[in-house]
């Protein structure tokens, strides 16, 4: 296990970076076409198999809280960008599915994001270096959920009443 200070440092260096290149690149995005919230759940929709995502899913893996983003995406689906289903495996569930429309927009916005992206990213490190952040950066990500997992269960044994026999 890491010296709690260097993880510290680290973590501190991790965040400092991804605040600094995100205001850059809030500053740069076309606002003119989207939001960078609602680029943020076109992108995980358009990364899903035909384009279609659940809601539960998409509440997984965007970076707003869930009552925002059942909002956002009926504001969407009110501009013709997305459109929501019945999930058919679940009767309670919505699927949220990607229209032509809502692909051609946010293909517009992306090639300007990706763009500014590899002006501030790409123009910094090497590609190995880039490999080696993205290698770093996904181990950290799956070893969250172990962790999560990990402290909820001492969370429980904690509140848990002591056995009085």
């Amino acid at each position: 296990m890491a010296d709690r200070a260097m993880a510290v440092a680290a973590w501190e260096a991790l965040f400092r970076a991804q605040v600094s290149i995100m205001r850059g690149l809030s500053s740069e995005f076309p606002t003119e076409v989207m939001s960078l919230n609602e680029y943020d759940v076109l992108f995980n929709i358009t990364r899903a198999p035909g384009r279609r995502l659940r809601l539960k899913d998409l509440n997984r893996n965007v970076l707003i809280s869930q009552p925002s983003v059942s909002r956002l995406v009926d504001r969407l689906a009110a501009r013709g960008w997305v459109e929501k289903l019945d999930d058919p495996l679940d009767g309670r569930g919505t699927i949220v599915e990607l229209t032509a429309k809502g692909f051609q927009e946010f293909r517009r916005a992306a090639l300007h994001h990706m763009e500014a992206i590899t002006d501030r990213v790409g123009s910094t490190l090497d590609d190995d270096e880039l490999h080696q952040l993205i290698e770093l950066c996904d181990r950290l990500r799956e070893a969250q959920a172990p962790v999560t997992a990990r402290r909820r269960g001492d969370a429980e044994a904690d509140a848990a009443p002591a056995d009085a026999s």
